[in-house]
């Protein structure tokens, strides 16, 4: 039988990772959203609060005992890891 060498497909070590908010030019942006708490009716996706808001007082006005919401916040975030000593630059 023949001897078959291979070499390694990758190196595994322990490090820290972080994790934080995505900042980078090219991150999602964040978005909001309301959500009545009564009847379960959401607002549009927006990645300006003041469009949630408005539509929460409008809905209110509708629906005048409908006056309880929940806020939904997408924020995109980021993970990498931490630069260990002796890492090269």
């Amino acid at each position: 039988m023949p001897t078959v060498t291979t070499q390694p497909r990758a190196i595994v070590r322990h490090v820290m990772w972080t994790i934080a908010p995505d900042q980078e030019p090219n991150a999602e942006p964040m978005t909001y959203a309301l959500q009545c708490v009564t009847c379960s009716e959401k607002s549009e996706r927006s990645e300006d609060w003041g469009e949630p808001q408005g539509w929460g007082l409008a809905h209110s006005g509708r629906h005048p005992s409908h006056n309880s919401y929940r806020e939904e916040i997408t924020r995109p975030w980021r993970t990498w890891m931490k630069p260990q000593p002796g890492d090269r630059s």
